[in-house]
């Protein structure tokens, strides 16, 4: 695969330096225009691609070179941007900070280099004046190949804007694109990045739309544009991905020669199916479980699996003629209660457990497998029971970070030895942790085992990347299969 996308990446020095806010601005100014925007994350945030795409409307994914290598960093990019006319990335951290916080593998920098992305450097100002070239000057520098094409002004005054530009440009050779002054009425607070509820939209649709007024005012957007253009061709080769239905089909025969009878079973299961089988997985999609990688349900249907979401919220029962379960990652604890009281939904994540339909549980999902769950209010509320543990709230992020997993026994991802990478970011805690993964930090010594696993199970705090090793997918969708087919 080969393709010519113009794009661009926004970066800051560190954290809190306002690229969210002003990425959030430009995108809607993109939009506004009429074009087609591809949004995407640095890093394995789940909150901002959500925003992204619930409040501003663009297509949004995450870009992650600790999660997937080079080659598959660029298919997934390059995927991802199919029906676009422009691509937006946002960094994460520090532009150079990576693995660690001493490395730059994983950083924003790495995947400006691996996507050979014009990257605009957005320049915290507040308190500084020349002091600011140096700043700039430093990060272009830092590495030769910076890929640091331009320089957008943040939190500055016009005058003193009107001093730096030239500067800024006469010196260090860099475009400037504009300023940012200090907005004070047009700030997202945080909650909004994560807890975009239905009645907030609107509004928030409103003060973006009065950012990217704004924004159209003090940027030049035309130029930012024109450095997206500036963007040479990109090559991927798609990666190999195992199809489940020839696997299906070939267990399906040594059924059949084994037990006759169970053709009729097998017809049934398969009548509405373009193919030999019509591989149903549940998916959990509510305002309790909304972490999810979209990249990771894409492989799974690329695989050749059928995705039905639902809402353990307000659904009373499973969908129909599901093979699979997937709990995800999200807020169980702040809909405690809610959960709790949707007894028949409870009853049915249970019995199909109990009756070993696969299932990946992560984090969020993982707490809701518990017999209790402390919900943010501090009471504690009956759960799916799936085993028997309470999950508590703590004061701090447990284990927070990028890990390396690798499996102890045999389970639904794969053999032992089976390997996949991820994150956890979670404040609670739990009774029983698990013990089928063992998880290491790709930088310094700590690791710990973790995941309640088996044949059809895995349950437990870290987030999968499954594009890391599709293999792992591969083996989840071939045990939906053969449940059934038993």
């Amino acid at each position: 695969m080969t393709k010519r996308m113009p794009r661009i990446l926004l970066a800051a020095p560190a954290s809190g330096s306002g690229k969210t806010l002003i990425t959030c601005g430009i995108l809607q100014a993109l939009v506004n225009r009429g074009l087609q925007v591809a949004s995407f994350k640095c890093g394995p945030d789940y909150i901002d691609p959500m925003f992204h795409g619930r409040v501003i409307g663009t297509k949004s994914r995450n870009l992650d070179t600790f999660f997937t290598d080079e080659n598959t960093t660029r298919y997934l990019f390059l995927k991802n941007t199919e029906d676009c006319e422009i691509a937006v990335a946002e960094g994460v951290m520090g532009y150079y900070d990576g693995l660690g916080g001493v490395r730059t593998e994983g950083s924003t920098y790495e995947v400006a280099c691996v996507l050979d992305l014009p990257t605009v450097l957005i320049v915290p100002c507040r308190g500084a004046s020349l002091s600011i070239l140096a700043t700039v000057k430093g990060f272009l520098e830092y590495r030769n190949d910076s890929h640091i094409r331009a320089v957008i002004l943040n939190q500055i005054s016009p005058m003193i804007y009107a001093q730096l530009k030239p500067l800024l440009e006469q010196e260090l050779g860099v475009r400037v694109l504009g300023y940012v002054p200090k907005l004070t009425d047009l700030n997202l607070e945080s909650r909004h990045l994560g807890l975009v509820l239905p009645g907030e939209i609107a509004a928030l649709k409103e003060k973006l739309n009065r950012l990217a007024e704004k924004l159209e005012e003090t940027l030049d957007l035309d130029a930012l544009l024109a450095l997206a253009e500036e963007s040479g061709e990109l090559s991927a080769d798609r990666p190999q991905i195992p199809m489940i239905h020839a696997s299906l089909q070939y267990k399906k025969t040594n059924i059949l020669e084994k037990k006759p009878e169970a053709e009729a079973d097998m017809r049934e299961l398969s009548a509405s199916a373009n193919s030999d089988f019509d591989l149903r997985i549940a998916v959990a999609e509510d305002d309790a479980f909304c972490f999810t990688y979209l990249d990771n349900l894409e492989l799974l249907r690329e695989m050749g699996a059928e995705l039905v979401p639902f809402s353990p919220l307000k659904d009373r029962s499973l969908p129909e003629h599901i093979s699979g379960l997937i709990l995800s990652g999200g807020y169980p604890e702040l809909h405690a209660e809610e959960l709790s009281g949707n007894e028949s939904m409870r009853a049915a994540i249970r019995s199909a457990l109990e009756n070993e339909m696969p299932c990946i549980a992560e984090c969020g999902g993982f707490l809701y497998l518990h017999r209790e769950l402390e919900g943010d209010d501090g009471k504690f509320y009956p759960m799916a029971g799936a085993f028997d543990a309470r999950a508590y709230r703590t004061d701090r992020l447990g284990r927070f970070g990028y890990i390396n997993l690798c499996a102890r026994e045999d389970g639904l991802l794969g053999p032992a030895g089976t390997t996949l990478r991820g994150h956890e970011f979670h404040y609670w805690e739990s009774e029983r942790c698990g013990e089928a993964f063992h998880a290491k930090k790709p930088v310094g010594k700590r690791e710990w085992d973790c995941v309640i696993g088996g044949e059809r199970l895995y349950a437990g705090f870290p987030h999968l990347f499954l594009w890391s090793n599709p293999e792992a997918a591969y083996s989840f969708l071939k045990k939906c299969g053969e449940y059934a087919l038993c």
